[in-house]
């Protein structure tokens, strides 16, 4: 019979996560440490790595604890308010500390390998997983063109407030996620013959 260890303290976990993300915000990814998440949270170096596999997983977690929270997805809806709800509700994630997290976590992403894997991980794949479902349903039930390329529309929901994010060429604001969401509606509806 396997034996499953000790069991995790919520409290110990969500300390460790927080000061993760404390870390990451005032000195960045390559000059944190797990010794110093273990510090800051009043945990041991063992605790944290009996949980997670390296410094760029814990990272990368307590950023989608903290981002998940601040998105909205409609649990059944029409497509135009998946589309708008999602992408309202990622500009709004976006705007404000989550932004700051997640521009550090793709700079941290580009220049180590960990973290792109905990990236992929932990945020990516999940995220993708949850839109192409939602939106092969709505396909499915003739609400998005046949044709529509999923994978190409998720990167076009999201990708494109993370270009912006990124280059930082101009603010997020609600406005820019529903001007983005009418130009997406005017792609993927159903064409009318």
């Amino acid at each position: 019979m396997k034996t499953q260890g000790r069991p995790r303290d919520a409290a110990a976990r969500a300390r460790i996560l927080h000061a993760a993300l404390a870390l990451l915000e005032e000195c960045g990814f390559a000059n944190m440490t797990s010794d110093a998440i273990a510090e800051r949270a009043g945990a041991s170096k063992a605790t944290v790595y009996r949980w997670w596999p390296n410094k760029a997983a814990v990272v990368i977690d307590a950023f989608v604890e903290s981002i998940l929270p601040e998105l909205r997805h409609p649990e059944r809806a029409s497509l135009p308010d998946f589309v708008r709800t999602s992408l309202r509700g990622f500009a709004q994630a976006l705007m404000g500390r989550n932004g700051r997290l997640l521009r550090a976590v793709f700079h941290a992403a580009h220049d180590d390998p960990e973290v792109d894997a905990a990236f992929q991980t932990y945020w990516v794949k999940p995220r993708r997983k949850l839109l192409r479902v939602a939106l092969g349903q709505f396909r499915a039930e003739g609400q998005l063109d046949a044709e529509s390329d999923i994978d190409q529309i998720v990167d076009l929901m999201y990708g494109t407030m993370q270009y912006v994010l990124i280059v930082n060429h101009r603010r997020l604001s609600l406005a820019y996620a529903d001007d983005l969401a009418n130009i997406l509606l005017n792609g993927l509806l159903p064409k009318r013959k």
